[in-house]
């Protein structure tokens, strides 16, 4: 397993002096003292509205918005990730939960061919700040931005000033960054589109950014293409977004790879996880911890997932 000391936390330049304690604890907490992350996407109730939580395929329990918070305080995660009021309502029973406050979304109704994608910020940093102040456990922001649409600009605009402030303020940051609009078309998933966004998430300063996974090439999978945005990345850890819900073995020897041949540093799953029982999701957070936090097998990670093995950090 991966291990991470609070003197081997690497602090960016933009963390203020009295903020730097604050920083590495919150890194820390946010990657299990591995350096890794393992992000339980939680804002889909808005960017998919109930699409994603009701209807075939979707265990029942899903529809309940708590949910997503058992099987945070039930299941091995580096940080939940939601909207300010989704945290805002659950955390008092959750206080165990690392938080990351999502500060910008938008519906999925409005569709490309309408519109360039744009996703307002919902709230300012003091909001979520005094959220912190009055004891939730938020360890972190996030940002998702659409490179390639005509509203970049403003978007860029807006990331870069909340990772200064966040950083300021000794909070990690996580930007979304996914190339999308009329600009862009069908080169969504190219290798190189992708590594032009793990680069543009360094240049913003984030501490780790999520992509949609590289497509395979004529020469290489999606993991070796993957390997071309992790380092381009640079400082700036690269995590894959989790897709659709999958085959668990599929899920996990994805993960793996991305891991391991394409150096990601982690993994961001919303669908793959609470789609399922809270019993079977709970195993399925453990098994993807096992392997991106304690370097599991993807056979190791099945059986955890399968309840033949226990994994703890």
């Amino acid at each position: 397993m991966p291990t991470l000391t609070r003197d081997s936390v690497r602090v960016p330049a933009d963390v203020m002096p009295e903020a730097r304690e604050i920083y590495i604890e919150n890194y820390l907490k946010a990657t299990q003292g591995t350096g890794r992350l393992m992000l339980f996407a939680c804002d889909q109730k808005m960017e998919h509205l109930n699409g994603d939580f009701h209807g075939p395929g979707i265990d029942a329990s899903d529809n309940d918005p708590e949910h997503l918070f058992q099987i945070g305080a039930q299941g091995t995660i580096g940080v939940l990730a939601g909207q300010r009021g989704l945290i805002a309502q659950y955390a008092p029973d959750y206080p165990q939960i690392n938080y990351l406050v999502k500060m910008n979304s938008k519906t999925n109704l409005i569709k490309a061919a309408q519109d360039d994608p744009y996703s307002p910020q919902l709230c300012d940093l003091e909001a979520v700040l005094a959220m912190r102040e009055a004891g939730v456990n938020i360890v972190g922001v996030g940002y998702t931005l659409y490179l390639g649409s005509e509203y970049e600009s403003t978007m860029l605009s807006e990331a870069g000033e909340l990772v200064a402030e966040a950083h300021a303020n000794g909070l990690i940051v996580v930007l979304w960054i996914y190339p999308r609009g009329k600009a862009v078309a069908d080169r969504e998933k190219d290798p190189d589109t992708i590594a032009g966004a793990a680069g543009a998430a360094l240049c913003l300063g984030a501490d780790f950014v999520k992509v949609n996974p590289p497509k395979a090439t004529d020469d290489a999978t999606s993991a070796q293409n993957l390997a071309i945005a992790s380092q381009a990345a640079g400082r700036t850890g690269l995590v894959c977004a989790g897709g659709s819900k999958a085959d668990a073995r599929e899920f996990l020897a994805n993960l793996h790879d991305q891991i391991h041949i394409g150096g990601a540093v982690g993994n961001a799953t919303g669908r793959n996880i609470h789609m399922r029982s809270l019993d079977e999701a709970v195993r399925l957070t453990n098994a993807i911890s096992a392997i991106t936090l304690g370097d599991c097998s993807v056979d190791e990670a099945l059986a955890v997932f399968n309840g033949e093995k226990a994994f703890e950090l």
